[in-house]
């Protein structure tokens, strides 16, 4: 897309967005029902790799926000961002996660978790990039 500006810390915010969320959705408010969900227990939560799982999320978030914002152009301002994050999160990835969930055979409540999650990210990530241009 020639001509679209972006704005890298607006896409460094919204690639940050994920982990407050995650904080919050993966913790106190899913936290126990997700993991039983998943097939973890705490101990498996506790064991290696928390450094190459934050940067690896992080660098996976960045990539997401970087696509969402060359998507928008420079058109797209805050009320559109928020709803065509909130089509890309719903209509793309929580669907998707759907779909390999029951191939995997997980639960209702592991695709809604997960799902609603990502449904949320993307919300704000556009938010945040509609309004922050």
């Amino acid at each position: 897309m020639e001509g679209v500006t972006i704005n890298w810390l607006a896409v460094i915010a919204a690639s940050l967005v994920g982990f407050a969320i995650g904080f919050i959705w993966y913790g106190p408010l899913f936290g126990k029902k997700w993991m039983e969900s998943a097939g973890l227990t705490e101990s498996d939560l506790h064991n290696g790799g928390i450094v190459k799982i934050f940067g690896f999320t992080f660098l996976f978030q960045f990539l997401m926000a970087y696509c969402l914002a060359m998507f928008f152009g420079n058109e797209v301002g805050l009320e559109e961002g928020a709803f065509y994050g909130f089509l890309a999160g719903f209509g793309w990835v929580a669907t998707a996660i759907g779909v390999n969930a029951l191939y995997e055979r997980r639960s209702w409540k592991y695709i809604f978790i997960n799902g609603g999650f990502w449904v949320v990210v993307y919300t704000l990530m556009g938010l945040i990039l509609g309004a922050w241009k």
